[in-house]
C-alpha cells in the first residue's frame, strides 16, 4: 500500500500537489457561493453585472476541477490548470480593488484584492518552475 502511494505522490510531482491544493480550495469555494452565497456582495458589484453569485460560484468550480485534472498531467502540460485559477482568482481580485478604488463602495475592498491576488499570483510564479531532479530530491547524508 504505501509503495503505491509513493508511486502517486512521485507520479503527482510538486507542481501537480499544489495545483491539486489550488483546485481542492477553489471547488470549496465555490461550492459555498453556490451552496449558500456571501451575503456581503460590497466588492462584487462589477462581478455581478457579468452573472449572478450562483454562475460565479461555479465558475469556481470549474476552474477548481480543471486544476484538479490537469494535475495529473505531465509538467509543463499542466498549465492550464494554474491558468483556470489564475484567472478567476484575479477577476475576483480587480473586482474588489476597483470596488475600493476608484468606486470608494468597499473601503476593505483592498484587503480581499490583495488575498485573492495572492491566492492567483501563486500560480503565475509555479507556472514556471520545474519538477526537482530525482537526485536533488534525495536526502543527504551527514
Amino acid at each position: 500500500m504505501r509503495a503505491a502511494v509513493r508511486r502517486l505522490v512521485k507520479r503527482l510531482g510538486r507542481r501537480g500537489a499544489l495545483l491539486s491544493l489550488k483546485g481542492i480550495m477553489a471547488v470549496g469555494y465555490g461550492a459555498g457561493q453556490v451552496v449558500q452565497p456571501t451575503g456581503d456582495s460590497d466588492g462584487l458589484t462589477l462581478l455581478l453585472k457579468a452573472m449572478s453569485l450562483y454562475a460565479w460560484g461555479w465558475a469556481w468550480i470549474s476552474a477548481g476541477f480543471i486544476a484538479l485534472v490537469c494535475a495529473w498531467l505531465p509538467p509543463r502540460r499542466d498549465w492550464p490548470g494554474f491558468l483556470a485559477v489564475w484567472l478567476i482568482a484575479s477577476a475576483w481580485a480587480m473586482a474588489y480593488l476597483v470596488s475600493w478604488w476608484p468606486l470608494g463602495e468597499s473601503p476593505r475592498g483592498w484587503v480581499v484584492a490583495t488575498l485573492f491576488g495572492a491566492f492567483g499570483l501563486v500560480c503565475l510564479v509555479a507556472i514556471g518552475w520545474d519538477e526537482p531532479s530525482a537526485r536533488s530530491e534525495s536526502p543527504r547524508e551527514t
